[in-house]
């Protein structure tokens, strides 16, 4: 028997929750005592495997702090691939949205997030900006001949005394 694949729109209202429930620091067991469930049972609605009906989707609104309608926004770009009325947009390309939802509700994206809002400097904030930019920019996606990317080929010039020599931030900020 085939497996049916979860709607994208299911998919994404799991990974808005998953998001909220993140940026608030609950835990999957929290909430799901809170709607007495089971951790398991939040992990398919965060996937989107099991769909959230609108009675529990309004408790789970209430639990994590948020309007109903946060958990249906972009929700545009990611049903994309869904038939679309004849007002669609033809060739147009997709938005990234959804791969930036992704990363932002990433244990990474959020840490990032989280870290970089607490710096108060705003021109440190575009210092770092910047560098994030040079540095995105900088990498090649070509292998060079030994099947390294260009990246990591030069990481192979620093010579280990070279990097002693650096003081590090911390030791500068003591």
């Amino acid at each position: 028997m085939a497996k049916k694949t979860p709607n994208p729109i299911d998919v994404h209202v799991g990974s808005r929750v998953r998001l909220r429930r993140m940026l608030i620091g609950m835990s999957q067991e929290r909430l799901g005592e809170l709607l007495g469930l089971t951790f398991q049972q939040v992990q398919k609605y965060e996937k989107g495997t099991n769909r959230i009906g609108a009675s529990r989707l309004y408790q789970i609104a209430q639990y994590l702090g948020a309007p109903v309608q946060f958990f249906f926004e972009d929700v545009a770009a990611d049903a994309a691939h869904l038939p679309q009325p004849e007002t669609a947009k033809g060739f147009a390309e997709r938005d990234s949205a959804p791969f930036v939802m992704e990363f932002v509700s990433s244990a990474e994206g959020l840490e990032l997030n989280r870290s970089y809002s607490r710096i108060a400097d705003t021109r440190v904030r575009k210092r770092i900006l910047e560098l994030v930019r040079c540095l995105a920019e900088d990498l090649p996606a070509v292998a060079t001949e030994g099947g390294k990317s260009a990246a990591e080929d030069d990481d192979d010039d620093v010579d280990d005394e070279d990097v002693d020599d650096v003081p590090s931030s911390r030791a500068s900020a003591d």
